[in-house]
């Protein structure tokens, strides 16, 4: 399988950590959407990554439909209940921490997006996506609560899709004080950095 992507992508990083700790075998193949001569089109015509490409050139995108998938290759590390309402709960977890990353790319395309000059960016449109950041976060934290992950006592997909928003909130979002705020989530974020699967997707 071919993986094209960005290590600063958090939605890469996702698909990355699944298949680490899948124990899937894989090549990156490095990708900038924003480059001028970029070729992603040809694979994904939205023009985004991550995108896998499988035996036989069949391409999928976007990570939510790659990171099912890969979970079906594998019985090693399921990440995702097959059915019910355990399912719904991870699946509900993956959403909020998408539209954390979501939110948070929006802000910071609107903030350094070479095709607008500085009178053309919108501060309103940044604060209103950092406060639904902001709102998320709030979320996450009173969710996982005392729990040892996100959605019982295991690493699940749910786990691996917050710990990839936060990190990405850590990578391009430093000022932001979460830390200080949900000592919860701080927990789980380092005990996430203990597996190799995050420690070696650390973005870049």
């Amino acid at each position: 399988m071919k993986l094209i992507g960005s290590t600063t992508s958090p939605y890469v990083r996702k698909v990355r950590v699944v298949m680490a700790e899948k124990k899937l075998e894989f090549n990156l193949v490095t990708e900038d959407v924003w480059a001028e001569h970029t070729t992603i089109s040809g694979s994904n015509p939205l023009g985004k990554v991550p995108c896998l490409i499988m035996e036989g050139a069949e391409a999928l995108f976007d990570s939510r439909v790659i990171v099912e998938y890969l979970d079906t290759l594998s019985p090693v590390g399921k990440l995702i209940p097959a059915v019910g309402r355990e399912r719904a709960e991870i699946k509900t977890w993956e959403a909020l921490a998408d539209g954390v990353m979501d939110a948070a790319i929006l802000a910071r395309l609107e903030a350094t997006w070479t095709g607008r000059s500085q009178e053309q960016r919108s501060q309103a449109w940044i604060d209103r996506q950092l406060c639904k950041v902001n709102d998320a976060l709030k979320a996450m934290s009173l969710g996982l609560g005392e729990k040892p992950f996100c959605a019982g006592i295991h690493l699940s997909l749910a786990d691996i899709a917050v710990g990839c928003a936060l990190g990405y909130l850590d990578f391009r979002f430093p000022e932001l004080a979460w830390r200080g705020e949900y000592p919860n989530l701080v927990k789980l974020h380092d005990k996430l950095m203990q597996r190799a699967s995050f420690a070696d997707t650390v973005p870049v």
